[in-house]
């Protein structure tokens, strides 16, 4: 990201530039700083947009050889083509061979690092990886949009605020929308106010049905499944989270037991570290003999809803009775 401010704050573009990862929210914001400041205002005979796996990478590279029309470079922007997953030669070679009167901008959500395409634009121009920043980062973000605001927070309310919209930059801007005009004539945000206007998202309910588990209360576990459930959650994707967060669990503390510290499993397993730090909370309330033992169970009551031996519904309540009773 330094590097495309960078290269916006000089006016030195590069010949290319892949924006990718999980995070969409950065990678808009960063597209359209990139290509207004190569394209400047309403210069639209100069600029190509191609988006989807359909994109023709001949009509592209055709564009892009052609000669701009009083400007001073031709704008190339393709989104989602999935060109970067595999070698995709005649791009590749391409990247070497770009007008000094054209610019590339290619934006995508998975590459495969190992393919030639993507080494390619990687030392012809620049690739950027849009991933969801750490929680330290994502609080200064979201504070510093509160106080622009003329408002306050309290630490509980940006904590559940954070617990209810942490899954992405998205999401949180579009609840910090909604919580900002909601206390509009207030001097600040109270938990009250997270609660009240924002969705805890389904993951986050899983989690809390956890919670419950751990401390052996069956009717707030029960309670929150049937919320789940009243708003046409499948029973059978609440199974699929309930495993997932058991997994994660049993992996998470295993690595701990080895000494890992939050930020080393976070990167070996591909998380943010924040969500870490609050499965391993929760993982301190079972043993991994424990946890392996769910798991067992859970894996034969996925297998005998599927294959309609038992009702989907009833599979995770007995699951929950079984462990939470």
């Amino acid at each position: 990201m330094k590097t495309i401010d960078e290269d916006i704050k000089t006016g030195q573009f590069k010949a290319a530039y892949l924006l990718y990862g999980d995070e969409d929210y950065l990678k808009k914001q960063y597209r359209d700083k990139l290509t207004k400041a190569l394209m400047g205002q309403g210069d639209t005979m100069n600029f190509a947009k191609y988006e989807g796996k359909d994109s023709s990478i001949e009509e592209i590279i055709s564009f892009a050889d052609t000669m701009p029309f009083f400007a001073d470079r031709r704008v190339v922007l393709v989104e989602d083509s999935g060109f970067f997953k595999s070698s995709q030669e005649t791009l590749a070679d391409y990247f070497s061979n770009i007008p000094e009167t054209t610019c590339m901008v290619f934006v995508e959500s998975d590459v495969d690092k190992r393919s030639k395409a993507y080494k390619a634009i990687a030392k012809a121009g620049s690739a950027v990886d849009f991933s969801m920043p750490d929680e330290r980062m994502l609080t200064s973000w979201m504070m510093a949009r509160v106080k622009a605001a003329g408002k306050t927070m309290t630490r509980d309310a940006w904590n559940e605020f954070f617990e209810r919209s942490n899954d992405s930059m998205d999401h949180m801007d579009m609840e910090m929308e909604k919580l900002l005009s909601y206390v509009y004539d207030k001097d600040g945000i109270t938990l009250e106010d997270v609660e009240t206007i924002c969705t805890k998202q389904v993951h986050t309910k899983v989690f809390d049905m956890i919670s419950f588990v751990a401390s052996k209360n069956l009717p707030k576990v029960l309670d929150l499944y049937h919320d789940m459930l009243a708003t046409k959650e499948p029973p059978i994707r609440i199974l699929a989270l309930i495993i997932r967060q058991f997994d994660q669990m049993y992996v998470m503390k295993d690595m701990a037991s080895q000494g890992m510290n939050v930020q080393t499993i976070a990167g070996k397993m591909g998380i943010r570290d924040f969500i870490v730090r609050k499965n391993l909370g929760l993982a301190r309330n079972f043993t991994m003999e424990q946890i392996r033992a769910l798991l067992e169970d859970a894996a034969d009551l996925d297998e005998r809803a599927k294959t309609g031996r038992i009702n989907d519904q009833l599979a995770v309540e007995m699951l929950m009775i079984k462990w939470a009773g």
